[in-house]
C-alpha cells in the first residue's frame, strides 16, 4: 500500500504547481447555423434544435505541466506567444431555447471522425455524419432528453470526406524514425497496395524490411516471391508469394518522417469543452454559442473513442490548464482494458490490437485499470485514475463492454490484477457486462454473413441499455443519486474462468466451433523494432449456462426468452486466417423448431416448441424481463416495446 501511496504523490507533484493561466481558444469560427436543424423537427416537450459547425483553433503552452505530457510538443513548431496550435473541426446540437435544455453536455468522442454513438443512442439503423434530415436524428432520444450535444475532431490522420471530423496537429519538422504497419489484406490481389501512415523518408526498398506470417503467434517469413515497391512516399506494392491466404499478416518496417503531434487530440478534447463550458469568447472576442447553458458535463466514447476515454483520464486531461475539472462523467464504451496508439512519436491512433491483428502496437499494455495497482511481472504501479487522484478531479464513470470485449479486448484485466487475483473497484466506478453481444451493432441489424466470418453474425444492439445509463449517469453526477450496482464478471464468483470450452461451459453445438486462443496480452518491447513481447498477462471469460449465454451481466429481455445462442466472439473462416478470431463480430446460431430437429442434429440445444410449447409463451417471458429490467433502471420506460417488435 505505501508503494502506491507513494506513486500517487509523486504524479501529484507534477500538478502542484500548475499554470494559473485559463486554457486558450484563440479562435472559435462559426462556420454555419442551422436553425431550426433537422428540417424543423421537434423533440417532445424540448421544442426544435440548432445544428452549429465551427472550427476551433487551440492554443497550448509547452511548458505547463498539464502539457508537458505531450510527445514531441516541446518540439513542435510555435506561435509568436511560444505556444503550439492545432485546429479541429466542432459541431453543436443544442436546444433552439436554452431554458429547455437540461444543462448537460454531452460530448461524444467521434469514432474514426464518425458519430457512431449518436447512432448508437438515437437508434439510427446507419452511421450519419451530416445530419441535415429529420430522419438523421432517428428516435431523437438525445434531444428529447434535452441534452446539448458536442463533437469535436482529435484524431490527427482522418482523411475528409463522407462528413468524417478532422483534426490538424503540427508536424514534427526534420525528424525520421523508424514507422511499422501491418496490414491484413482479406483478399487475394496480387499485388496488394498498402497506404502508409507516414510518408517515407527513404524509397529504396532495400532499407525495408517486409514479412508475412500466416498467423499472429507464427514466426516472421521472408519466402521467394515476397517484395516490396514504393508507389509513391505513402503508397506501396506488395508481391504476395504462394502458400499464404488472403488473411495473411504482411508487416512493413520503414523510414517514416514527419511526425504529427497526435497527443494534442487529448488537449483539444479538453480545451474545447473546458471553452464550450466556462467561457464568453474566444481571443478575438467572437461569443461561445453555449454560454450560460451548460454546469456538466460526460464525455461518451465508443471502442476506439472509449479507448480514448481511458488514455484521456490516465494521462491527465480532465483538469484544464487553470485546473478546472473538465468531464464530471465519463461513460467508456467497449472499450475493454485498451488504450489507443496515439500520444507516441509515429503514432497510428487507429491501431487496436486484436487477437489477429496490430498485437504488437502500444495501447494495450499496463494500465489495464482503474485503481492504482502493481504489475506482477514488471513491478511498475500504476492505474488509470492515478493522475485524477493526484490532482483531486476524478469522474464518475459507468463503462459498458460487450462479450467480445473479454476475447479480443482484455477486458478481464480492468476486474483482476496482472496475475489473476480478483480487484475492487473505487466508488465512482460502475462496470456492466452487455452479456452476449458482440463489439458493436446498429438498430434493426440482421444476423448475416460476414465476408471472412465462418458463423453468421449477431444482431443484438447496445441501445437500450446505454441509454438507461445515460440517463442515470446524468442523475449522479447532478443529483447525487447512486446509479445502479455494477453487473460485470469476476472471479471471486467464477463467473469469470480460463477460456476453454469445458471451464466456460459453452455447449457442443453442431457446425461451431468455440475459438482455440483468444488475445493474449504480453509485455510489449516496444524499443524493439519489431517490438517484441515479454511475459504474459492471464486473461479469463465470461462462463456461460447451457445456451451459451453468459451467467453474468445484463441480459437484455430477449436473450431471458432466447431463440438462439448469441456471442460476442466469431471464427474466421478458411481461405481467412481460419480459426482465427473474427475481428469485432459475434454469432448468432437459432435454436431447432422442434425436438425432433435437434435430435437429427445433434443439437443439445432446447428447441424452440420445447421451450415455448404454448403461443404467447415467449413474448410474454420477454415482457416479464422487461419490466425487470425498467425496474433496476438498466432498460428505460420508453423503450419497453423494443424487445417484442424486434426479438432476436
Amino acid at each position: 500500500m505505501g508503494q502506491m501511496r507513494r506513486a500517487i504523490m509523486l504524479i501529484a507533484a507534477t500538478f502542484v504547481f500548475a499554470s494559473p493561466c485559463a486554457a486558450k481558444i484563440v479562435k472559435f469560427e462559426i462556420l454555419k447555423v442551422e436553425s431550426p436543424a433537422f428540417e424543423g423537427r421537434t423533440f417532445g416537450a424540448i421544442g426544435t434544435y440548432d445544428r452549429i459547425l465551427a472550427r476551433a483553433t487551440i492554443a497550448v503552452a509547452p511548458d505547463d505541466l498539464h502539457n508537458k505530457i505531450i510527445v514531441d510538443l516541446d518540439h513542435a513548431p510555435r506561435n509568436a506567444q511560444g505556444q503550439v496550435e492545432a485546429t479541429t473541426d466542432v459541431e453543436i446540437l443544442r436546444p433552439t431555447v436554452a431554458a429547455n435544455g437540461n444543462r448537460t453536455l454531452f460530448y461524444e468522442v467521434l469514432n474514426r471522425g464518425s458519430k457512431l454513438g449518436l447512432a448508437l443512442f438515437n437508434d439510427i439503423p446507419a452511421v450519419r455524419n451530416d445530419l441535415v434530415k429529420a430522419a438523421d436524428a432517428g428516435n431523437g432520444f438525445l434531444m428529447n432528453h434535452g441534452y446539448t450535444v458536442v463533437w469535436s475532431g482529435w484524431q490527427g490522420d482522418v482523411v475528409p470526406g463522407g462528413g468524417r471530423m478532422t483534426f490538424s496537429p503540427p508536424v514534427v519538422p526534420g525528424v525520421t524514425g523508424l514507422a511499422r504497419e501491418d496490414f491484413v489484406f482479406d483478399h487475394t490481389n496480387n499485388p496488394a497496395t498498402g497506404t502508409l501512415s507516414y510518408p517515407a523518408a527513404d524509397l529504396d526498398p532495400a532499407n525495408t524490411k517486409i514479412s508475412v506470417r500466416a498467423r499472429e503467434a507464427d514466426p516472421r517469413a521472408t519466402p521467394a516471391g515476397l517484395s516490396v515497391t514504393f508507389e509513391s512516399p505513402t503508397k506501396i506494392s506488395i508481391k504476395r508469394p504462394e502458400g499464404f491466404d488472403a488473411g495473411a499478416i504482411y508487416e512493413f518496417i520503414y523510414i517514416a518522417k514527419d511526425p504529427k503531434v497526435m497527443g494534442l487530440g487529448f488537449a483539444a478534447t479538453r480545451d474545447v469543452v473546458s471553452f464550450l463550458r466556462h467561457e464568453t469568447a474566444d481571443a478575438a472576442g467572437t461569443a461561445n454559442p453555449l454560454t450560460g447553458r451548460i454546469d456538466r458535463a460526460i464525455g461518451f466514447g465508443l471502442s476506439q473513442s472509449g479507448r480514448f476515454l481511458h488514455d484521456y483520464l490516465y494521462l491527465g486531461f480532465n483538469a484544464d490548464e487553470a485546473g478546472r475539472t473538465v468531464f464530471e462523467g465519463l461513460m467508456p464504451h467497449i472499450s475493454g482494458g485498451k488504450k489507443t496508439f496515439t500520444n507516441y512519436r509515429f503514432s497510428q491512433p487507429g491501431r487496436s490490437p486484436y487477437e489477429h491483428a496490430d498485437m504488437l502496437y502500444p495501447g494495450a499494455d499496463f494500465p489495464f485499470t482503474y485503481p492504482v495497482i502493481t504489475d506482477g511481472i514488471t513491478g511498475k504501479t500504476d492505474g488509470f485514475l492515478a493522475r485524477c487522484l493526484a490532482a483531486g478531479n476524478c469522474p464518475r464513470i459507468i463503462k459498458t463492454d460487450s462479450e467480445l470485449e473479454f476475447y479480443q479486448q482484455r477486458a478481464s484485466l480492468v476486474v483482476t490484477d496482472t496475475m489473476g487475483a480478483p480487484i475492487t473497484m473505487p466508488d465512482n466506478v460502475r462496470l456492466f457486462l452487455l452479456s452476449n453481444l458482440q463489439h458493436y451493432a446498429l438498430a434493426q441489424d440482421k444476423s448475416q454473413m460476414a465476408k471472412a466470418c465462418a458463423n453468421p453474425t449477431n444482431p443484438l444492439n447496445a441501445g437500450p441499455v446505454v441509454r438507461a445509463l445515460l440517463v442515470a449517469m446524468n442523475e449522479w453526477i447532478s443529483k447525487g443519486t447512486l446509479p445502479p450496482d455494477s453487473r460485470y464478471p469476476g472471479r471471486a464468483d467464477s463467473t469469470l474462468v480460463p477460456p476453454w470450452a469445458n471451464a466456460v461451459g459453452f455447449p457442443n453445438i453442431p457446425g461451431v466451433t468455440y475459438p482455440s486462443r483468444i488475445a493474449q496480452p504480453t509485455v510489449l518491447k516496444s524499443e524493439d523494432m519489431p517490438p517484441s513481447k515479454g511475459g504474459a498477462y492471464p486473461v479469463f471469460v465470461p462462463k456461460t449456462d447451457a445456451d451459451g449465454r453468459d451467467i453474468a451481466g445484463i441480459h437484455l429481455p430477449t436473450l431471458e426468452a432466447p431463440a438462439a445462442t448469441h456471442t460476442g466472439w466469431n471464427l474466421r473462416k478458411a481461405g481467412f486466417s481460419e480459426g482465427e478470431l473474427c475481428d469485432n463480430n459475434g454469432t448468432m446460431i437459432p435454436f431447432a423448431a422442434t425436438r425432433e430437429e435437434r435430435v437429427k442434429n445433434n443439437d443439445p440445444r432446447l428447441s424452440m416448441a420445447e421451450r415455448y410449447p404454448t403461443a404467447g409463451d415467449r413474448a410474454s417471458a420477454i415482457t416479464k424481463a422487461t419490466q425487470q429490467l425498467i425496474h433496476d433502471r438498466l432498460v428505460l420506460q420508453e423503450d419497453a416495446g423494443l424487445f417484442t417488435a424486434n426479438p432476436n
